[in-house]
């Protein structure tokens, strides 16, 4: 695709409405002495880990077969950063060297920028030029903040809808998306929705990068990307359909398992505005779960519930991975961890240290209880923190102990928008609530049977509402009085309509707990 070619392409397309104003300045040529056949800067641009003094920039360049050549050399991607619209003001400029043993994935964390500011930035390669993004720094810890304002995010699969969702959040007025999890499918649907994965099921490095580029491709997720500063958390299938640890569900042996999963981190890091890369020694290996500060009114943890759990209990002997169990004394193990211990104890220690309005745990999956009944006693899904009670019961006690006030956690994973208290025994009335939770729906991703949700609503006290017919996003406000949600929702299939409407909106109000319908 020509240059000229290419910005057609952007202002008749979603992405061009959808980045208003931020597709205004498009930037100059660099070396005119170096031309592309086509624009290498097609998988857009992203920013993330929004800090009051720094955030991380990314890119990557894409080689169409005409540039091939280029892409055996070291390639030199300048990046500047400015504090207009206008791209007048530029407060950063710096060249990155690039090459194809990381995918020629460009990253940058550029530090010493203001604390609550807009920014806008752009990357360009000789004569070709990336888009420009946008991204806002947070507030310093100590300063008085009256919002927070982000959209709740997860769950994308490619071949279940569009990516209409992301459209209407790069229209949002927001300081960040939060993306907890599933930004690709590694599975391939067996009856196809929407559009197809172009490739295999990934395995290898190449194939996870084939993956991604599918993703990246899409005009809807790069608006998003560029209109927003993203904190993202994975889930399970940015690998392979719940894994555990080193453990997969065909039983694979762990040191063979291990390998694909070192695949597909690096392939993780070299597609999202993220700085930490896999361990040089153990490529297997990435730390990803994080804090970030909001000013005084709030600290946000992420969570990673993949990396360091126990497996499943009271796996099938044939099948590992997610299913239903019951009588499964397994469950009740004080040794299994969803987090891993060292994780906990981070956790543990900076909850307790946490000095701000609102503690925002964000992690992958669902918090609250959703057993059912079972011939004898309840059936439990051990996949998410309900296969993980005494878990749950230390992450709990935390907040007990601590005598925690304020603390909502944020998850997704479930397809379904969930809003529930959270006590140490679930839907107990006699067990104290003492968090409370908002689960997401997905961007795209097939949600339950209404049958089985209702089942799971009426056995479940602590879920106030649930619903997972539609597909979208939320919006999380947070002040000094409360969190609202609002779930933000179209018909399933994602894109087989225009509108989006507010599905329900709640509220966690100051110094209580419990969502409250509005």
């Amino acid at each position: 695709m020509q240059r000229r070619d290419f910005n057609l392409w952007l202002q008749r397309s979603a992405l061009a409405i959808a980045l208003t104003p931020w597709t205004k300045a498009l930037a100059e040529p660099g070396n005119a002495n170096v031309s592309w056949k086509n624009n290498p800067f097609t998988l857009g641009v992203a920013s993330g880990c929004p800090r009051s003094d720094s955030l991380v920039f990314w890119t990557r360049l894409l080689f169409s077969d005409e540039d091939q050549g280029k892409s055996m050399h070291t390639q030199r991607v300048k990046l500047e950063v400015f504090a207009d619209e206008a791209l007048k003001r530029r407060v950063h400029t710096q060249e990155l060297l690039t090459d194809a043993a990381r995918a020629h994935s460009v990253h940058a964390q550029i530090k010493r920028l203001m604390p609550s500011t807009d920014y806008w930035y752009r990357f360009t390669q000789a004569d070709a030029s990336s888009t420009v993004g946008h991204a806002r720094t947070a507030p310093t810890r100590t300063a008085q903040v009256q919002q927070l304002k982000l959209a709740l995010t997860s769950c994308q699969n490619f071949e279940h809808g569009l990516f209409v969702a992301h459209q209407e959040i790069a229209k949002e007025s927001l300081d960040f998306v939060l993306f907890l999890g599933d930004y690709i499918y590694e599975s391939n649907s067996s009856q196809i929705l929407t559009r197809k994965h172009s490739n295999e099921e990934p395995k290898t490095l190449a194939q996870y990068r084939a993956r991604y580029e599918q993703y990246k491709s899409d005009p809807l997720l790069q608006a998003s990307h560029a209109a927003h500063a993203w904190i993202l958390m994975w889930d399970d299938h940015e690998v392979v359909n719940d894994y555990a640890n080193d453990q997969d569900r065909n039983y694979t042996d762990p040191k063979t398992f291990l390998q694909r999963r070192a695949a597909a981190y690096q392939a993780y890091f070299e597609h999202q505005p993220v700085w930490i890369a896999p361990n040089a020694n153990r490529p297997e290996s990435m730390h990803l779960y994080d804090q970030f500060s909001w000013g005084q009114l709030a600290d946000i943890w992420t969570l990673d519930c993949r990396q360091y759990r126990s497996a499943q209990a009271c796996r099938d002997p044939l099948r590992g991975g997610g299913r239903m169990v019951t009588q499964c004394a397994e469950l009740d193990d004080p040794h299994r961890t969803m987090l891993g211990w060292e994780q906990e104890r981070w956790l543990n220690q900076t909850l307790r240290a946490s000095k701000a309005t609102w503690k925002l745990i964000s992690q992958a999956t669902q918090i609250s209880s959703t057993s059912v009944p079972a011939p004898v006693g309840k059936a439990y899904w051990n996949d998410a923190w309900d296969g993980y009670p005494q878990a749950r019961k230390r992450l709990l006690q935390t907040v007990v102990d601590a005598k925690l006030k304020n603390v909502v956690t944020l998850g997704g994973d479930v397809h379904m928008n969930v809003a529930a208290s959270l006590r140490q025994e679930p839907n107990n009335p006699d067990s104290p609530a003492v968090a409370s939770e908002f689960v997401g729906t997905s961007i795209t991703s097939r949600g339950m049977g209404e049958k089985a949700l209702a089942t799971i609503r009426s056995t479940n006290s602590d879920i106030e509402f649930a619903r997972s017919d539609e597909r979208g996003y939320s919006v999380i406000t947070v002040t000094p009085e409360g969190v609202r949600c609002d779930f933000k929702t179209t018909a399933f299939p994602a894109g087989s309509e225009n509108a989006f409407k507010t599905q329900a909106s709640f509220v966690v109000k100051r110094n209580q707990v419990g969502p409250q319908p509005l």
